[in-house]
């Protein structure tokens, strides 16, 4: 701990606007002085967190916590200027995470059923692969790309209405498409899901829901 204090304390007197603890052991990042607000980014990723009590408030770029044991995002920063990546975690709620987020927003490989309480407009990427969520509601309105396969995805209700690059639901339990985007800026992928009659989608079948201006894979 008194390495860790240390190390923050002379990143500080160097005015160094970020703060590096990528892989300490740490479990804790209380009682570590960690300043509440930092200008630059703040790494704590692959760790043995269990909590994000203790982290700063306000991160100018971007919040990694990636690679830790977190079951909970309370404690996480209000404000975020760029990316929040929490993937790799043990996380069963969005809860506590940022409401806005600039660039990226990672939550996959976690054991999340819902997206509720997740931010609520994510101006770039929005991945949320490999949870055993059931449906996309509580997702932003608006993403440039947005990721959701390898879930359990019975319904795309819930949705984003435009997303500006890609959409990718493959590998889901999907049966429809009601509840997808309306605008997707490129690629439409929902390949590898049972579809209406158990042989997948038809490209018919996406145009049906939304329009599409890039390919689509089925």
């Amino acid at each position: 701990m008194k390495k860790i204090r240390k190390m923050i304390k002379e990143e500080l007197l160097k005015e160094v606007e970020n703060i590096n603890l990528f892989k300490n052991s740490l479990t804790t990042l209380e009682g570590k002085d960690i300043p509440d607000k930092i200008d630059g980014w703040f790494n704590c990723a692959s760790n043995k967190l269990t909590s994000l009590e203790g982290a700063p408030k306000t991160v100018g770029g971007h919040f990694d916590c990636n690679n830790n044991k977190l079951t909970s995002l309370e404690g996480a920063p209000k404000t975020v200027g760029a990316f929040f990546d929490c993937n790799n975690n043990k996380l069963t709620s969005l809860e506590g995470a940022p409401k806005t987020i600039n660039t990226y927003f990672g939550c996959t490989n976690n054991k999340l059923t819902s997206l509720e309480g997740g931010p609520k407009s994510v101006k770039g990427r929005y991945h949320c692969y490999e949870n055993p969520i059931t449906s996309l509601e509580g997702a932003p309105e608006v993403a440039s790309n947005f990721q959701c396969y390898k879930c359990n995805l019975t319904s795309l209700e819930g949705a984003p209405k435009t997303i500006k690059k890609h959409f990718v639901c493959d590998n889901n339990k999907l049966t429809s498409l009601e509840g997808a985007p309306k605008s997707v800026g490129g690629v439409f992928s929902c390949r590898f899901n049972p579809g209406p009659n158990g042989d997948g989608f038809t490209e018919e079948d996406v145009r049906a829901v939304c329009n599409v201006k890039g390919k689509i894979f089925v």
